[in-house]
């Protein structure tokens, strides 16, 4: 099976001599922030799993991060941004958040919250802010890989780009 893969690296794409492809909500607010980032883009053929497109776009796991909403005991929502080949464990997630407890988002719920789909969230763009926590993994690498927002396209930049589009915490937050 041939994947179709394109890197594209952006420092502000948003001079207007240079030709754009197509370019998600994540990406532009990269660009308009002046973060340095990769644009990767890959074929439907992929699917949505995090290991699955970290395989397709040729990066090693550890780097490729997914983004997973909760809902604590309290109601209120979270953020958690993973390694894709690791599960969130949820005491830690609860405990990170000072919650009692916490439970995934229904993927019904999803889009209408964040206004992400399953497969295609970001931490960066949500429709309001939410407390985001990031594995402790991330701060030690010098960059890390995460959805743009939509099926098909990722964004590669350094931890310290993601701390500057949005506050986050470092904790352990795997099995």
């Amino acid at each position: 099976m041939q994947q179709s893969i394109k890197r594209r690296i952006s420092t502000n794409m948003s001079k207007k001599n240079e030709k754009t492809a197509e370019k998600t909500n994540v990406m532009r607010l990269l660009d308009q922030a002046g973060i340095a980032h990769d644009e990767i883009t890959y074929g439907p053929e992929v699917g949505t799993n995090g290991v699955d497109v970290a395989r397709a776009i040729g990066e090693d796991l550890p780097h490729v991060y997914k983004t997973l909403v909760t809902t604590g005991r309290s109601g209120a929502h979270y953020v958690f941004v993973i390694p894709v080949a690791a599960e969130l464990d949820l005491k830690k997630a609860a405990r990170a958040t000072g919650e009692k407890s916490i439970e995934m988002l229904k993927a019904k719920e999803l889009l209408p919250l964040t206004g992400y789909i399953h497969g295609g969230c970001s931490p960066i763009g949500m429709k309001k802010f939410f407390t985001t926590t990031v594995h402790e993994t991330a701060c030690g690498q010098e960059y890390m890989v995460f959805s743009a927002g939509r099926i098909g396209y990722q964004v590669r930049l350094a931890p310290a780009g993601l701390e500057k589009m949005i506050p986050l915490t470092y904790q352990d937050l795997t099995v």
